[in-house]
């Protein structure tokens, strides 16, 4: 064992020296966020105040790094693990449940491996949402797709040229039943010009749930389109999206009803969402509201609408504070929850006060 450790301590350094010398680098990141989630309508299903990780992002420690092949191909990688940041525990239950991949990129785009986010999730967060995807305001609480990551994943992205670029993916189910099983794909298309950004996205996916072995099978597939835009006026940053959402497994919903309704909520199969926006950054804060709409068209008519408002205010580069509020109001019995980046949360409103840091 002695000898083991004092080996590993001489070559320390000569592994630096020669990872310095060759044409390649790699990058440890991270973010811790911390924040108070104080939830409401959820009677006594849920704890009313608590602190809360990876609220406005989720917490996370990763190692990033590339290599160059020469011929203008670099080989690139990415390990991500979720942290809880008020438990230290693994949010995801896995190693590297945030994002495990690895690839090749060139002039020609960029193909990876592993498990990635989906296409779909991607222009939600990064397009149509003020929030991005976290605090209270997430657009996430009512649009869009419930699953933010597949596994067992091919992806494709093309390099951006006169203002295009195109992704597609493809998800292998690994099912030892069916090929079709559990397996998921989609596409991307988006044009980005000065202030103006525009991204189409569609996906789909079989069988949310492995149904094997029910009686009678239950077909929890899923489809999504989504068309989201944004503008950027200096003064302020518009935001809009409309998503048309088909299956069972299309849209978030809360099968546990916290609410105690008389009429039980159920995952819609029709919805269509619309989302509109604005960000307006004011010295050292930013200020952001939104609005959505959840159309339920199938016969349950479980529509939805949530407001939102939020801040955050940079201490630095790397630390910012942030609040947050919003409110849902479920129609006819629908199940939709106020969470956070990293939570489904429990009530129809909630308030989010809290501090994040990247390094």
């Amino acid at each position: 064992m002695k000898t083991a450790l004092c080996t590993i301590a001489l070559l320390s350094p000569l592994a630096g020296l020669a990872q310095e010398q060759s044409a390649s680098a790699v990058t440890v990141y991270g973010v811790v966020d911390a924040g108070v989630v104080a939830e409401r309508g959820c009677g006594a299903a849920c704890a009313k105040t608590k602190v809360s990780s990876g609220v406005a992002s989720g917490s996370r420690l990763g190692v990033t790094g590339r290599e160059e092949l020469g011929g203008d191909v670099r080989a690139v990688f990415t390990l991500e693990a979720g942290v809880g940041a008020d438990t230290g525990q693994s949010e995801e239950g896995r190693l590297f449940g945030r994002q495990a991949f690895v690839g090749l990129e060139s002039r020609w785009g960029a193909i990876t491996l592993g498990r990635q986010y989906n296409l779909q999730y991607e222009t939600l967060i990064d397009v149509a949402d003020p929030f991005r995807g976290g605090m209270a305001g997430t657009a996430t609480n009512l649009a869009g797709y419930t699953t933010r990551r597949y596994d067992n994943t091919v992806k494709y992205a093309t390099p951006q040229l006169r203002g295009w670029s195109a992704g597609a993916i493809y998800s292998f189910g690994e099912s030892s039943y069916s090929t079709r099983q559990n397996r998921a794909y989609g596409a991307t298309i988006g044009y980005e010009n000065g202030p103006f950004t525009l991204r189409v996205a569609h996906q789909r996916k079989n069988n949310l749930s492995d149904a094997t072995g029910v009686v009678p099978a239950v077909d929890y597939s899923s489809r999504n389109t989504l068309v989201a835009a944004n503008f950027n006026m200096k003064a302020a940053t518009l935001y809009a999206a409309y998503g048309v959402n088909r299956g069972i497994g299309s849209s978030p919903w809360d099968p546990s009803n916290p609410y105690g309704a008389l009429v039980a909520p159920m995952p819609t199969n029709n919805s269509h969402d619309i989302l509109a926006g604005i960000a307006i950054p004011r010295g050292a804060a930013t200020f952001m509201v939104s609005y959505i709409h959840k159309n339920d068209r199938s016969l349950a008519n479980q529509d939805a609408d949530q407001i939102a408002a939020g801040m955050t205010y940079a201490l630095s580069k790397r630390t910012s504070l942030y609040a947050a509020y919003a409110k849902i109001k479920n129609k006819n019995g629908a199940g939709y929850t106020v969470g956070n980046a990293t939570e489904r949360g429990k009530g129809n409103s909630g308030i989010n006060l809290g501090l994040r840091h990247s390094f």
